[in-house]
C-alpha cells in the first residue's frame, strides 16, 4: 500500500497540528483530503471532494476519519458507485451530527448513513466522548458493519486526549491494511 492512498479524513474544523491525523500525515506521508470549508462543511460538498480524492488513487484506498469524516466515510459509501476503490476503513470516535446540540450547526449531515460498507472496516469509540455517547458509536458499527473497540475513557480521541502521536492506532490501521 502506497502512502498516498492512505486518506486522512479529518473532521469538522479539520485535525490540528498536534491531532494524530495531522502527525500520521507528516511521518508516514498520508494524504489529507483537503475540504475547501472546513468550518461549514456541507454534505455534498465532501461527498464530491473524497469522490475526486479516491478516483485519483492508483490503488485502493484506506480511509482513516475521525469525527465527522466517520459519518463522510458512512454516507460516501452509501452513494458512491466507486466504492470497491476502497480497501478499509479506521474509523476513529464518529461525531453524532443527530444531536440535538449539532443538528442545527451541521444540518446537511442528518440522517446519518446507517447502511453496511461495503469494506472491512474498524470503529473506535470511547466511554466519555463529548460529541458522541459510547451505545450510539456501537450502534453505527453495528450499522456499518464495523468491527467495534471500546477505547475506554479516551475523549474524542483526538489531540485533547493525550495520545500525540498514537502509536496503538496506527498498529491498528497497518493490521487492516494487511492482506
Amino acid at each position: 500500500m502506497k502512502p498516498r492512498n492512505v486518506l486522512m479524513l479529518p473532521g469538522w474544523q479539520g485535525s490540528g497540528p498536534k491531532h494524530w491525523q495531522t502527525l500520521w500525515e507528516r511521518r508516514h506521508h498520508y494524504r489529507r483530503v483537503e475540504q475547501h470549508d472546513w468550518s461549514t462543511p456541507l454534505r455534498g460538498d465532501w461527498l464530491a471532494r473524497l469522490e475526486d480524492v479516491v478516483l485519483s488513487c492508483e490503488e485502493p484506498a484506506v480511509l482513516v476519519a475521525h469525527s465527522l469524516g466517520c459519518i463522510l466515510a458512512a454516507a460516501w459509501a452509501a452513494h458512491s458507485p466507486n466504492t470497491q476503490r476502497v480497501k478499509a476503513a479506521l474509523l476513529v470516535a464518529p461525531a453524532d451530527v443527530e444531536r440535538p446540540e449539532i443538528r442545527p450547526r451541521l444540518p446537511s449531515w442528518s440522517p446519518i448513513e446507517l447502511q453496511a460498507l461495503p469494506f472491512p472496516a474498524v470503529l473506535l469509540g470511547s466511554r466519555d466522548d463529548p460529541f458522541c455517547e459510547l451505545e450510539r458509536a456501537r450502534l453505527f458499527a453495528h450499522a456499518w458493519n464495523a468491527q467495534f473497540m471500546d477505547y475506554g475513557a479516551c475523549g474524542h480521541i483526538n489531540a485533547d486526549s493525550g495520545l500525540a502521536s498514537w502509536p496503538e492506532g496506527h498498529v491498528l490501521l497497518q493490521d487492516l491494511m494487511k492482506d
